[in-house]
């Protein structure tokens, strides 16, 4: 049977709090207070996006794409990441990462796992920079591109703090998987809609205990291995069935 495994990224694939305030560090600014908002639900990523475009180009005018996606390189990904992720796809999974975290960030984990299928422009595909396409449903946010290689004063928004249970059920109707065989890893608040659509919600790395009271399992770690055993149990026990 195949299964859908929904990926939150900031403090799941990557051990750093923020895929956003990794750059931030490299750029030397900070952008704590509306941080601190969005996590809370009190500031939606419309206006947190819209923040903070305006927060870096005002620091740095001239900034382009291409120095942006240089300044994502090296972002720390978490311990057991890369078997975690083979083996569903190896299993023949769906693997989706949705996230309001950076776009470029979630585009270099999904690349880790190219498509035999050449690009192409697709929902919840990645962009013509790398060439190739990949296995991965990418659903993030971040910046967009003008047509000079700067960067616009608006931003490239496909995930809502509250949005993520509905790109849950799109991804299952069009894939034909049921919430019966769907599974979400997510860290916060933010993944209560996944989890809320997944057969089994797991609580991963917490961020607070909101989503603890709501995810079907916890797991007090940051290593990946430790997910993917509750993966290969729950998918083990539900063959069963």
């Amino acid at each position: 049977m195949q299964y859908l495994v929904c990926f939150d990224m900031d403090r799941v694939l990557v051990d750093h709090m923020s895929t956003w305030q990794y750059v931030y560090d490299r750029l030397e600014i900070s952008n704590e207070e509306a941080f601190n908002l969005y996590n809370q639900g009190k500031l939606d990523e419309w206006d947190w996006l819209k923040m903070d475009l305006s927060m870096i180009k005002n620091a740095y005018p001239d900034i382009t794409d291409q120095k942006m996606r240089e300044l994502c390189q090296g972002t720390p990904l978490m311990q057991g990441i890369n078997e975690c992720l083979q083996w569903i796809i190896d299993e023949g999974h769906e693997v989706a990462i949705i996230s309001g975290g950076m776009q470029e960030t979630a585009r270099d984990i999904a690349c880790m796992f190219p498509s035999d299928e050449p690009w192409r422009r697709r929902w919840g595909g990645i962009n013509r920079h790398r060439g190739v396409d990949t296995k991965f449903h990418v659903f993030t946010n971040g910046w967009l591109e003008r047509n000079d290689g700067s960067i616009d004063d608006y931003g490239r928004y496909q995930v809502q703090m509250n949005g993520k249970g509905s790109i849950v059920r799109m991804l299952q109707r069009r894939l034909d998987i049921p919430k019966e065989r769907t599974i979400s890893i997510g860290d916060s608040a933010g993944d209560i809609g996944m989890f809320q659509q997944s057969e089994l919600s797991i609580c991963f790395n917490p961020w607070d205990e909101k989503p603890v009271a709501i995810a079907k399992k916890t797991i007090r770690s940051r290593n990946l291995l430790d997910v993917l055993d509750a993966i290969k149990k729950h998918i083990k026990e539900a063959c069963k069935n």
